[in-house]
């Protein structure tokens, strides 16, 4: 039997991210976007007793390209989900798997003392976890 080296979310996940304020429109999200690779936007707190938001852009494809809305009218917080699931930088890549499948979700926000240090997808995991036990 092989023995498995411990992958840790904070080995594959991406450190870079988009940060908006759930007041700013879609448009004024997009227009600050960087990171295209992420697929998300995660929401920021409004204070330190707030909880992180997050919003795929496949939310703002069903919720306002689809349905025909300004993205000058839409405000994140409209389309955001919140709370979200987050992970901790120190959690197996395989327990962050299960994680996701168990909750239906593609990518999670990586939390480390009450802030965001990252984002991590199943694509994370899986081309950089496994290739890296390969």
């Amino acid at each position: 039997m092989k023995d498995r080296k411990l992958i840790r979310v904070r080995e594959v996940m991406k450190t870079r991210f988009d940060m908006v304020n759930g007041m700013a429109t879609v448009a004024e999200a997009l227009e600050q976007m960087k990171h295209v690779e992420t697929k998300s936007l995660i929401v920021d707190k409004r204070t330190d007793d707030d909880e992180y938001g997050m919003v795929m852009l496949s939310d703002i494809s069903r919720e306002v390209l689809a349905l025909d809305r300004s993205p000058e009218r839409v405000n994140i917080y409209e389309i955001m989900s919140k709370p979200v699931i987050s992970v901790d930088p120190e959690m197996d890549i395989r327990y962050c798997a299960r994680l996701f499948e168990r909750f239906g979700i593609s990518r999670a926000p990586v939390v480390e003392n009450r802030k965001v240090i990252g984002i991590v997808s199943h694509t994370d995991m899986v081309l950089h976890g496994l290739t890296r036990q390969v």
